[in-house]
């Protein structure tokens, strides 16, 4: 019963309050702000591939590991022990109410490699280089500039480290050969449905991906939507080499 409550709460903000808001971060505080403590438990149903994009991650003792729009840091919970042999981890998100979820998770794991910071992905600094792991999990949508935010993360990554996205998507109207295409009805109903609470599902993502980084795994899915079973919404997982 506990899930079903928090459940409505969250289905409450997704159908009653559009985002409001000045600038994108006005605008991500205003939606997720009365959902942050319910976030996790509805959306460990909604993100389909984020478990498996943080499982299929080789974290190098002592490295670095940046999570471009960590929201809560439900990540460093799936990356368990894999984490804790880092150096350092850096969870990075716009909105403070999210933030705030993932430093009280950070503390209460003992994660004391682990720093949180309220920034935007797009610029967002640290040592050029000097990053081996920087991950998109269902952020790169929510991200305006997301071409810039990739540019950033590649930036950031050493030569040989690893970029790794999971996230909604709709196919462009001519997939690749060894691509999923997607019908214009399906294109149009994702990205509409999803444009609602400022997602934008984009054709391009795993376009940019392939060609700026050396792909080691890219895999095109659907997965059920809550409450909806009837509903297999398009996302995809890549892991790229710089």
């Amino acid at each position: 019963m506990s899930e079903f409550v928090s459940d409505l709460r969250v289905l409450k903000q997704l159908v009653l309050h559009r985002a409001t808001g000045d600038s994108h971060q006005d605008r991500l505080e205003s939606f997720y702000r009365h959902q942050a403590g319910d976030y996790d438990s509805f959306r460990s149903r909604l993100l389909h591939g984020r478990r498996k994009l943080i499982e299929s991650l080789e974290f190098p003792e002592g490295g670095r590991w940046v999570d471009m729009g960590c929201g809560t840091g439900h990540n460093l919970e799936i990356a368990g022990s894999k984490a804790s042999s880092l150096a350092e981890v850096h969870l990075v998100d716009l909105s403070p109410s999210l933030l705030k979820v993932a430093k009280q998770r950070t503390e209460r794991m003992g994660a004391q490699n682990t720093f949180t910071h309220l920034a935007d992905a797009t610029r967002f600094e640290l040592p050029s280089g000097s990053a081996d792991v920087v991950t998109f999990s269902y952020s790169l949508t929510m991200i305006p500039d997301w071409f810039a935010a990739i540019e950033n993360a590649i930036d950031l990554l050493k030569p040989g480290g690893v970029l790794g996205v999971a996230d909604f998507y709709v196919s462009r109207k001519h997939a690749a050969k060894d691509g999923v295409q997607h019908g214009w009805w399906k294109r149009a109903f994702w990205q509409h449905w999803f444009a609602m609470d400022n997602v934008f599902l984009n054709g391009d993502h795993l376009a940019m991906l392939s060609r700026h980084l050396l792909p080691i795994h890219s895999a095109e899915s659907v997965g059920k939507v809550p409450y909806l079973p009837w509903l297999k919404a398009p996302y995809y997982v890549f892991l790229g080499r710089k």
